[in-house]
């Protein structure tokens, strides 16, 4: 590699990131966030532009500027339209699922979710659970996350916090 690439490879960096955090600030902070497995679609899109735009010679930045601008519009509209039609949101996104509540494990939700019984020991762990008996929920979420609420008291969940969750 010659000088002349490393400064057009360098040059490429700075601009087409200038250009994602203006991007960025203009769509909002959900462009990166993993809240949907659009989200994560979108989110994975954008590095190949980004790496396609710094690696590829014939790849311009206004090109690749144009792209980034398409899919997070996109991401945009999509996300306004789960928002504000249930039919849509229904058609297009996951629905969280109990794997496990009030310490009792539902084996065809994680046959379901394909999960296997060791790895939800292992997100047990992780959130450091010591009996089955102290978890009040674990809930597969849309995003392919697991999330553990657990505590050794008696303590009830609010229900908000589940109400979305499929039983």
């Amino acid at each position: 590699m010659n000088l002349e690439n490393a400064v057009l490879i360098i040059a490429s960096v700075v601009a087409i990131f200038a250009i994602t955090i203006l991007i960025t600030r203009v769509f909002g902070l959900r462009t990166f966030a993993k809240m949907s497995s659009f989200d994560f679609a979108s989110t994975i899109a954008i590095g190949s532009i980004l790496a396609s735009i710094i690696l590829n010679k014939d790849q311009g930045i206004l090109k690749g500027a144009l792209a980034l601008i398409s899919i997070i519009a996109f991401q945009a509209l999509f996300s306004y339209l789960i928002r504000k039609s249930d039919v849509f949101k229904k058609l297009f996104t996951n629905k969280p699922q109990f794997l496990m509540k009030d310490g009792e494990i539902f084996h065809d939700k994680l046959k379901q979710c394909n999960v296997d019984q060791s790895d939800l020991m292992a997100k047990l762990r992780e959130a450091n659970v010591h009996r089955l008996s102290d978890v009040k929920a674990v809930v597969f979420e849309s995003t392919g996350d697991i999330s553990v609420l657990h505590n050794s008291d008696d303590i009830k969940i609010d229900e908000m916090i589940t109400e979305d969750v499929m039983n």
